[in-house]
């Protein structure tokens, strides 16, 4: 008398095997997705953080008037181009899937239109307003 128990339990292990497979195939790429979406919205986050930072010190410097200085520490992930303007202080980032977003921030300031460079890591930023100068000054140190 012949067993064929075990042919059985290959015939399981392999349709087990082949289902396991295919589920790997068709949900790898909807993870990785979703967690490059979850990395942007991570970085965005951070970026609009930072320009929050130095929007509040830009505001602080005009409420404070002539003669006010404020220093500002940003630890930034990445390089980030920020546009300074009169009105609003705003950043282009880059997104994982190749779009560009745009993050703005509005005070009111008598800064001139300038551009001020953060790179990856620790940066101070520096906003005055020098009491002979009817402008105010945002740099890195």
């Amino acid at each position: 008398m012949m067993d064929d128990k075990g042919q059985v339990a290959l015939e399981y292990m392999l349709i087990f095997a082949v289902s396991l497979i295919l589920l790997i195939v068709f949900t790898l790429p909807l993870s990785e997705t979703t967690i490059q979406n979850t990395l942007d919205v991570s970085d965005t986050l951070n970026a609009k953080s930072d320009l929050s930072k130095i929007a509040q010190a830009v505001s602080q410097v005009y409420g404070q008037g002539q003669g006010s200085k404020q220093s500002v520490h940003i630890v930034s992930s990445d390089d980030i181009d920020v546009n300074v303007n009169q009105n609003y202080i705003s950043s282009t980032l880059k997104l994982n899937d190749g779009s560009k977003k745009v993050e703005k921030i509005n005070f009111k300031s008598t800064l001139e239109k300038s551009n001020v460079h953060l790179r990856k890591g620790e940066n101070s930023i520096t906003v005055d307003w020098p009491e002979s100068s009817q402008n105010m000054r945002i740099y890195v140190n």
